[in-house]
């Protein structure tokens, strides 16, 4: 038997420009799906992230959840971890996230917490 694949799936009113916004942040060409409401970006470790519009009669409501997504990237030579998330922030900004909390070193690297333009939390971490 074949082991799963692990896929995250995210519901979106514009299934395109959320897969462009994702794709713009991991410099992975977004592709078209199982339909013109299904889109697909490649996780750089493996995987994949699918993002659709719910049927009509299914309708996901935006929510504030405790999941979020987590991009990660690892630091460079040492003290480069505050400036490379604050690089990656503006990159996530100017694709038309908004920052919730700005960035702040913890004991394993750096973090910001973001939402992407559906309101989805996403967390920027450059790790140690």
């Amino acid at each position: 038997m074949d082991a799963p694949s692990c896929r995250w799936v995210l519901a979106a009113d514009d299934p395109a420009g959320l897969a462009a916004f994702y794709g713009a942040l991991l410099h992975q060409p977004p592709v078209a799906g199982q339909g013109p409401s299904h889109w697909l970006v490649g996780l750089p470790a493996g995987g994949r992230l699918e993002i659709y519009a719910p049927a009509r009669s299914r309708r996901r409501p935006r929510q504030e959840g405790r999941l979020a997504l987590c991009l990660q990237r690892r630091a460079g030579p040492e003290g480069t971890g505050g400036a490379m998330l604050q690089a990656w922030i503006s990159e996530a900004e100017a694709a038309g996230a908004r920052l919730l909390e700005g960035p702040r070193q913890e004991p394993f690297g750096w973090e910001a917490w973001l939402t992407d333009p559906e309101d989805n939390r996403l967390l920027l971490l450059v790790a140690a």
